[in-house]
């Protein structure tokens, strides 16, 4: 059944985009993560114009953050201070990242600019992410107990002035180190269509020093104002929201969730992260080679 995507300004079959938007909620109830940086380059393999993919992937995200917000809350997994510092950070970040995205449009570079962003980040996560879970197995296997993590912010974090106590995440730090990573995240959600959550976590684990109790519900409520920001930002300035194609990508992702959560259940956590890291590494190689493979017709004429 095909569909006409206003703002793509092209028809798609409805059922590949909710079966591409199952997919991706699929990883994400297996993996943790919010999907928005598999949702864009699936897009724009697809032939989404990468401007609009990204714009209507970070509305998806924001969809898809609700009921893990308030799962999280229930369990008094959020930090709640520590969150608005982030939120404030994320809001300020997306607006500074709309006006980048405009000055990149208007260059005509965005859609190599996203591109280089996808292969650059995608490219080394997924290859920390492979080398720590083998890592993982090999220890596993041998018989070795995993080492413990130790709990503490990075050096440049403890250098910083004005120190706030966050009582949930167990910090007494200052405020403008959440600030500065809430910063980044905006521009990235809003140059990418990303959550941000698969930089946000690790950066607020082993650079903030937050306890894992909190890291994932305190993630997943910046993730949520931050890319609904996101979408306000991009609705009103770069008009790249196409609500028809995140609708229909929110409808899959929201079933496909709930099956991965499933599937998460019965694999163990080494192999689940080994999983996600040779699915990021594909991505990102599928990604090098369309910018780096020279066609055989550079141009073509198409009739109608």
């Amino acid at each position: 059944m095909d569909i006409y995507l206003p703002i793509a300004n092209l028809s798609v079959n409805a059922l590949v985009i909710i079966l591409l938007g199952g997919g991706v909620g699929l990883l994400s109830g297996m993996f943790g993560v919010g999907g928005g940086f598999l949702t864009t380059p699936l897009l724009i393999f697809y032939g989404i114009p990468p401007t609009v993919a990204a714009a209507s992937a970070a509305s998806q995200v924001t969809g898809a953050s609700v009921s893990g917000v308030f799962a999280h809350f229930r369990r008094d997994g959020v930090d709640v201070p520590m969150g608005m510092v982030l939120v404030v950070g994320g809001v300020l970040g997306s607006i500074a990242g709309a006006g980048l995205f405009r000055v990149l449009q208007a260059s005509g570079q965005i859609d190599i600019v996203i591109a280089v962003l996808y292969v650059v980040m995608l490219g080394s996560i997924g290859a920390l992410m492979l080398r720590e879970s083998l890592q993982s197995i090999g220890a596993m296997r041998g018989g070795e107990a995993p080492r413990a993590r130790k709990r503490r912010h990075h050096p440049l974090v403890a250098a910083l002035p004005l120190r706030w106590r966050f009582y949930r995440s167990g910090l007494y730090i200052s405020p403008l180190a959440p600030l500065i990573l809430g910063f980044g995240t905006g521009i990235l959600t809003v140059l990418l269509g990303v959550g941000g959550g698969f930089v946000l976590v690790p950066a607020m684990l082993y650079l903030l020093g937050m306890t894992t109790q909190v890291v994932v519900g305190t993630s997943l409520f910046q993730i949520l104002f931050v890319t609904a920001a996101a979408t306000m930002t991009h609705a009103l300035t770069t008009k790249a929201v196409d609500i028809v194609l995140a609708a229909l990508l929110l409808l899959g992702s929201v079933v496909g969730a709930q099956v991965g959560a499933r599937f998460a259940a019965r694999m163990k956590p080494e192999y689940l992260r080994l999983a996600l890291a040779v699915i990021v590494l594909l991505v990102a190689a599928r990604m090098l080679l369309g910018l780096t493979w020279r066609p055989d017709e550079i141009f073509t004429v198409e009739l109608s």
